[in-house]
């Protein structure tokens, strides 16, 4: 009869939502504790059914914006009129935040060139910390900074090079937080070195845990996403798993997120270090192995990381990607 078709439908309608609901919780559950082999089966059993659906659905490889994840954390879009909310938002409020950046061996040479960028473009009107983590205190520039904006160097070891450096600055980055920033800031984020701002970056990146989208990978499918595959890793991510794919090169949040992150990364490193292996994309693959599990709260778009070495650039208009040649509408760019 026609009530019971209605019935069947409204029945099949409230099992596919809480099913959903049991997904997104069993994933809440499981990133809270950070578990990362398959010790439940009906998590997976579940979860790898809902995450193909939902990937395939809410996750489109389009030329649209996405504005949202679809477990609701936004995506910033420089045209995105929550941007300007938000800049209006503190206008007349002040924020204080850490910007770590490691500057080790050659890379001291970018230290100027990037402060400088960041003085005229990073939240300006508000608190800011440079925290400088050298091996050379004395190649440290000298720069003028603005009101309520100061600079202050860590020692790091001694001249580490390249991949030895990849392989600790999880550790040193949750160290100095713990011992110092945590302590003076109420956000921090970290950025390589040897990148400037040209345009403005504001309170509307401020999150508890914020992630940028890596620009080569943004509207690619997941199975495209260069995740380590080798079982025996801690940054091991299942071909299951994946929403989105970030960049190392910019992400942050508050201090005790951010702690948590470069901690938990740092702990997986070393183990993985134990049986002489190393993910294969140093730091960047442990850190998108945590934010599998661990979802950001707020997402940058790939402006906000773009490398100037790429032919093509986003210039960004609301609801609307184009590819260009504007460097002059990017927020960051590569040096």
């Amino acid at each position: 009869c026609k009530y019971c078709t209605v019935i069947i439908c409204l029945l099949l309608l409230a099992s596919f939502y809480f099913m959903y609901f049991l997904y997104v919780l069993l994933d809440y559950l499981h990133a809270q504790s950070l578990v990362m082999d398959k010790q439940c089966l009906l998590k997976y059993s579940v979860a790898i059914f809902l995450a193909d659906y939902f990937k395939k659905h809410l996750h489109p490889k389009s030329s649209i914006l996405q504005s949202a994840t679809y477990w609701g954390a936004p995506i910033i879009w420089e045209k995105s009129l929550k941007i300007s909310a938000k800049r209006e938002e503190f206008e007349h409020t002040t924020v204080s935040v850490g910007l770590a950046v490691f500057a080790v061996g050659t890379y001291v040479k970018y230290l100027r060139k990037f402060i400088d960028s960041a003085e005229k473009y990073f939240m300006t009107g508000q608190f800011v910390t440079y925290y400088i983590l050298t091996d050379n205190l004395r190649a440290i520039p000298s720069v003028h900074l603005g009101v309520s904006r100061e600079l202050k160097p860590f020692h790091v070891a001694e001249k580490p090079d390249w991949v030895y450096l990849s392989k600790i600055r999880m550790s040193l980055l949750s160290s100095v937080i713990r011992e110092l920033i945590q302590k003076e800031v109420d956000y921090v984020f970290t950025m390589d070195v040897d990148q400037i701002f040209v345009n403005s970056v504001g309170p509307e990146i401020l999150g508890e845990l914020v992630a940028t989208l890596h620009p080569e990978f943004y509207n690619k499918p997941p199975e495209t996403y260069p995740y380590e595959r080798t079982s025996v890793s801690k940054a091991f991510v299942d071909s299951s798993k994946g929403d989105y794919y970030y960049t190392s090169e910019l992400y942050g949040g508050l201090c005790q997120e951010v702690y948590k992150l470069a901690h938990t990364c740092s702990q997986f490193i070393m183990q993985d270090m134990e049986i002489d292996f190393y993910a294969i994309l140093f730091e960047e693959s442990y850190l998108n192995k945590y934010l599998v599990y661990k979802k950001p709260t707020k997402v940058l778009s790939p402006e906000y990381s773009w490398p100037a070495i790429k032919e093509t650039s986003v210039v960004v208009h609301f609801h609307e990607l184009i590819w260009g040649s504007h460097f002059s509408q990017l927020l960051k760019q590569r040096i």
